[in-house]
């Protein structure tokens, strides 16, 4: 039986290489999402399986913000500026499109083409109705930052307000 130490195995890679699998582990992760969710969607429908992400959600993006705060070395309250930081970094970031307009008080996270939105239409599926576990997940994520910031939806499906867009999403700074 042969022995390996998979950190030693990423080290010796170039930086294409580790793009390229942190990608790959992007896109299984976005995956298995889709997988559990759907699966809970047609054994038990919509509303239990929005519950049911809700509650992952709520535990998953705290956790994330916790290690992606860590990572990039953000002080407990690091404001907009360290929301924005983060933002960049969650495990879909490079993924979608996406981006951050900052003005002043207020960031504004614009998710332009969602690879959730776009596989189920490819399956002929209905839109993800996913405006009340966004709030959980990036109200959360924002939260777990900094407690001052706050979340509003601005549009996101079923609420579309903005047809230019699969999502968007206004932080403030409660100081």
């Amino acid at each position: 039986m042969a022995t390996f130490d998979s950190r030693d195995m990423l080290l010796g890679l170039s930086k294409e290489q580790l793009v390229d699998i942190i990608e790959m582990h992007s896109k299984s992760c976005i995956a298995l999402d889709g997988v559990w969710f759907q699966s809970v969607e047609r054994a038990e429908g919509m509303d239990a399986a929005m519950q049911h992400d809700a509650n992952a959600w709520e535990r998953f993006t705290a956790t994330e913000a916790r290690r992606i705060k860590k990572f990039l070395g953000l002080d407990e309250h690091p404001g907009l500026d360290g929301l924005d930081q983060a933002l960049r970094f969650r495990f879909y970031a490079n993924l979608n499109e996406q981006e951050i307009d900052r003005d002043g008080n207020r960031l504004v996270y614009t998710m332009r083409v969602c690879r959730v939105q776009q596989a189920r239409a490819r399956k002929g599926m209905p839109y993800h109705p996913c405006k009340p576990v966004g709030l959980v997940e990036y109200g959360g994520f924002a939260r777990a930052i900094d407690e001052r910031i706050s979340c509003r939806c601005v549009s996101c499906y079923p609420d579309v307000e903005d047809d230019t867009c699969s999502c968007k999403w206004e932080f403030t700074l409660d100081e």
